[in-house]
């Protein structure tokens, strides 16, 4: 039987990377599982507007890219979406994959350990696995590599979960909303992880690769695709907060990343615990270090009018890969070129979310495939949440909100 995993694999390999991790890591590590209401949300959240894009993908064969450019009128309003699509996308894409390399390399020191080779030469051969698969023309074989990190994602993380054996009753009292005290900010940070306005760019191109046929069943296809998929991410999620809380909540360690939790369960878990927790970090880099370049790949050729998989794709995806790389091996802090990314991002997001709300409910587009109305009060309801995290994004990065 085939499974029901496809493109919605690139998505969850999108989100699930160094920076989920640590979000995860902390939010287990400082509250216990008062904050995994906050995960489920931000994983409901994620189907409903990623069910959106993979739809149009399919059933338009376009591009977000190219359905937001179609949509924005007059060649000035042409100009400046496209120009913020690029800072957001590739600029932003370029900074963060210096902390995609970063984190999979801190999850190669944590399994090979003290006598592992340097932090730069990691990061350089990791860079090298991307670059090749990046670089390689078959879509399928791109899929099942990062389904594949997927799986080695949950995996890894269950076992961590076992190992550490959870407080069952507390596990589901997290599920109940609330906010300790000094919690707030890391809830918004576990839902900005999740939520990821490149993701709508990436699904919706996938889709369109995947499913040319543009029928019904392939409809149906990538909705479950998108539940499965995208679930399995928020599952991933919550494994790395509950083996968080599990091992370390009120422990009095001070805890910064997962790779910090990766050293800190040892003395009391074994090296096996170490092992799981720096291969799931491992994967979890090198996947958001592959998904991260495509998403601004894919968005430039669609803006550009660029056949994908093309020299163009190739040629972004290179750039944004060696940009990442260069940061992260010369040791250069990407501190402004991503806080130039959040504005852009800040302002992108709920922008995007509108403008795909107002695409899902165009019968000239769509046809009978647009939002029923559940839909759009469940897409409203987030678009809430992503004009706030817009808000939020863009005041931390001029230093209003902390």
């Amino acid at each position: 039987m085939k499974l029901p995993v496809g493109p919605g694999a690139l998505v969850t390999a999108a989100f699930i990377g160094p920076g989920t991790v640590t979000a995860c890591t902390l939010a287990g590590a400082n509250f216990g599982y008062a904050l995994l209401w906050a995960l489920v949300f931000a994983t409901a959240a994620t189907i409903i507007l990623q069910e959106m894009s993979a739809r149009l993908g399919v059933v338009t064969g376009r591009g977000l890219g190219e359905a937001l450019m179609a949509g924005a009128g007059n060649p000035a309003l042409k100009a400046a979406v496209a120009g913020l699509v690029v800072v957001a996308l590739a600029m932003g894409n370029a900074a963060y994959q210096a902390g995609n390399l970063t984190g999979a390399s801190l999850g190669g020191e944590a399994i090979l350990g003290a006598g592992g080779p340097d932090r730069w030469v990691l990061i350089l051969v990791l860079a090298l696995v991307a670059c090749v698969f990046l670089m390689v023309s078959s879509y399928k074989l791109l899929e099942a590599v990062l389904i594949a990190l997927v799986v080695l994602m949950s995996l890894a993380f269950a076992g961590s979960v076992l190992i550490t054996r959870p407080d069952m009753g507390a596990l589901i009292s997290g599920l109940v909303p609330r906010l300790p005290e000094g919690s707030l900010f890391t809830a918004i940070a576990l839902i900005g992880t999740t939520i990821v306005p490149y993701n709508l760019f990436l699904h919706a191109s996938a889709a369109r690769e995947r499913w040319p046929g543009r029928d019904e069943a392939a409809l149906q296809e990538a909705r479950r695709d998108t539940q499965v998929s995208v679930g399995l991410g928020g599952l991933i999620s919550i494994f790395i907060l509950v083996t968080a809380a599990a091992s370390l909540f009120a422990s009095g360690l001070t805890i910064k990343s997962g790779a910090d939790l990766a050293q800190a369960i040892e003395p009391a878990y074994g090296p096996v615990a170490r092992y799981l927790v720096g291969i799931g970090l491992l994967a979890a880099g090198l996947s958001s270090a592959i998904t991260a370049p495509m998403a601004a790949a894919y968005a430039v050729c669609e803006l550009s009018r660029q056949p994908p998989r093309g020299t163009v794709f190739r040629a972004v995806a290179l750039i944004v890969l060696l940009t990442g790389t260069g940061i992260a091996m010369l040791g250069f802090n990407p501190l402004t070129v991503i806080l130039t990314a959040q504005v852009a991002n800040g302002i992108l997001l709920p922008a995007v979310a509108i403008f795909l709300l107002v695409a899902m409910n165009r019968r000239s587009l769509l046809g009978d495939h647009v939002n029923t109305p559940l839909q759009n009060l469940l897409g409203g309801t987030v678009l809430l949440v992503t004009i706030g995290l817009g808000a939020r994004l863009i005041l931390r990065a001029a230093g209003i909100w902390p």
